[in-house]
């Protein structure tokens, strides 16, 4: 049978479809974004995210643009076929898993769970298990991520930092010996010289990434980008004013945090806080 051909020279990727639609609609209506976020009560850069792919939005948000730009039903479907493709997904983490092992430095803000670079593979099992994988491909996922962490061993591991609200060390796993050895391995990791660990205690109140897990990455090229997570998925942010922005943020973040002494500190006091507790 001959390949259907393409003859709309549009996407038929449907997240890049959708970003399409809502250009397209723009366009014809002749408004900026601003005026567009203006008109529908919403921030004018979800708008300008949304249309670039960046994001698809709330299904409440294509329902309003139906409204808008009176298309009742097509933009809500459309949104529907991006939500459920999750090929851009995959995409933009392999490429941010190139770009991690490429990277000259790396800085790290954790919110609820430790980052992949500092699991044990009990850890690690439990995490992706909460995530819906199972069977063989928990198997393959959990190898993958102990394979990442020889990226800070060796004598030319790059440089990493990594933030870690308290609560990420006051969740324990169900399994008290698993528990135990993560502890220990975190404060293992934070004694290597290319490892700078600090601990957000929690009486440091709400700050700029009380909502984000995020990753930066200094490349040789001296460029900085970011990855975003989230518990269904990430985004990588390359745009300089965005990844600016997360930066200020982590920065005066950082200036809450305990120093990396008394992080370390803090770890063992957790390490041995597990060990005498019996309930874990």
């Amino acid at each position: 049978m001959p390949q259907r051909r393409v003859v709309t020279g549009r996407s038929q990727e449907p997240r890049q479809r959708f970003a399409e639609e809502l250009r397209r609609l723009r366009s014809q209506r002749g408004i900026t974004l601003r005026q567009l976020g203006e008109r529908m009560g919403w921030d004018w850069s979800l708008f300008g995210k949304m249309e670039k792919g960046d994001t698809i939005g709330s299904p409440e948000v294509a329902e309003a643009l139906d409204g808008f730009y009176g298309t009742p039903g097509l933009l809500l479907a459309m949104w529907e076929l991006a939500a459920g493709d999750k090929s851009q997904f995959r995409e933009r983490y392999r490429r941010y898993m190139t770009l991690e092992a490429e990277a000259v430095s790396l800085w790290h803000f954790a919110v609820s769970v430790l980052p992949g670079l500092l699991q044990t593979p009990g850890y690690a099992r439990d995490v992706l298990s909460a995530g819906g994988l199972k069977g063989p491909d928990l198997d393959q996922q959990v190898e993958a991520r102990m394979g990442r962490r020889g990226l800070l061993e060796g004598e030319g591991a790059p440089p990493f930092r990594t933030i870690l609200s308290e609560a990420v060390l006051r969740t324990p796993l169900e399994e008290a010996e698993a528990w135990r050895e993560q502890l220990e391995y975190v404060a293992q990791v934070a004694e290597r010289p290319n490892v700078t660990l600090q601990v957000l205690p929690l009486k440091a109140g709400l700050h700029g990434l009380t909502n984000a897990t995020v990753m930066f990455l200094r490349l040789m090229d001296a460029r900085t980008v970011a990855y975003t997570e989230h518990g269904y998925g990430g985004d990588l942010i390359e745009a300089n004013a965005p990844v600016e922005r997360l930066q200020r943020a982590y920065d005066a973040m950082r200036d809450l945090a305990l120093s990396p002494v008394e992080s370390q500190k803090f770890v063992l006091a957790m390490l041995e806080e597990a060990a005498c507790d019996p309930s874990t």
